[in-house]
């Protein structure tokens, strides 16, 4: 059995750095201002739940101003136990509405048996909560996504649209009327897991996408987790590559003029390093501690 002092150190060091993994995200990109009325979805997950739990925090310490709204969509699942976030709301003290709209017989009327509902399903669910967020005058919608769940859209979007795109964590809705914010952007998915059990949220798991375990998104979790377990650490440095873009060593036009592009004689720290070895193999630079050598038996 654990020992409950060393317990209580580590979920104190987790809450601390929850808080400020949130906190760096907010201020980075200035997520949320004075006067901001901040409408979270709470879907019933741990992402949401952790979310709203930590946004309360950060709230009694903001240097800033700002009121938030959890709304929930009851999409009529079946089995839903429409009583659980009310309560658990009422007894936080939270301001909330829970919003019910039967986006679940949509879905399964429209889409065939076997076929992924999770796009659907996000349109609707998305055009329901910009009109709640006009209706309640919230400022910023905030998103449970993560660290993880960014760099899964990464991959999804390489490897079935062909494009390098990823999840923002700040962004205008495509009705152009609402700023989405994403908090957890800096935060890990396994310390979310941590945090929600030592919260005991109530989770309320999705009917609809939940049980769909041949989702793409799934295998591309549990690709990425493989990766984690056999080199600790890659998550977090293909996250941090989305905030440290080099558009002339990619190949997009519009980000910048390859046409145009003309030797200068002049030289250019941001010049081509291909032939580097940090860039060709994955090594460390050589130093005169450390000279270059072309074989490991030289």
């Amino acid at each position: 059995m654990k020992d409950p002092r060393k317990q209580e150190y580590e979920q104190n060091k987790l809450a601390k750095r929850l808080r400020r993994q949130a906190g760096e995200a907010i201020a980075d990109f200035n997520m949320i201002e004075e006067g901001d009325r901040v409408m979270v979805c709470l879907s019933g997950g741990k992402d949401s739940h952790a979310l709203l739990d930590i946004l309360l925090g950060l709230q009694r310490r903001a240097a800033v101003e700002f009121s938030i709204v959890a709304v929930n969509l009851d999409q009529k699942q079946p089995g839903f136990p429409a009583d659980v976030l009310p309560a658990y709301l009422t007894q936080r003290g939270v301001d909330f509405r829970i919003e019910e709209q039967d986006t679940y017989s949509i879905v399964k009327r429209l889409v065939p048996e076997g076929q992924t509902m999770c796009s659907l399903c996000s349109r609707l669910r998305r055009g329901v909560l910009y009109r709640v967020a006009g209706e309640l005058g919230a400022t910023k919608i905030a998103l449970g996504h993560h660290r993880d769940d960014m760099v899964q859209t990464l991959f999804m979007n390489m490897f079935f649209q062909g494009r390098l795109k990823g999840m923002p964590p700040k962004l205008v809705s495509d009705d152009g009327r609402h700023v989405v914010i994403r908090p957890l952007a800096h935060v890990a998915e396994v310390d979310l897991e941590r945090w929600a059990a030592h919260r005991a949220f109530p989770i309320i798991p999705c009917t609809l996408c939940g049980n769909q375990a041949d989702l793409q998104r799934v295998k591309m979790k549990s690709m990425l987790r493989a990766w984690e377990r056999e080199h600790p650490g890659r998550i977090e440095n293909i996250f941090n590559a989305l905030g440290r873009v080099v558009p002339s060593h990619l190949m997009d036009r519009t980000l910048f003029p390859f046409e145009a592009l003309q030797a200068t004689g002049v030289a250019d720290a941001a010049g081509d390093h291909a032939f580097d070895p940090d860039d060709a193999c994955g090594e460390a630079a050589p130093t005169p501690e450390r000279p270059l050598r072309l074989f490991d038996g030289a």
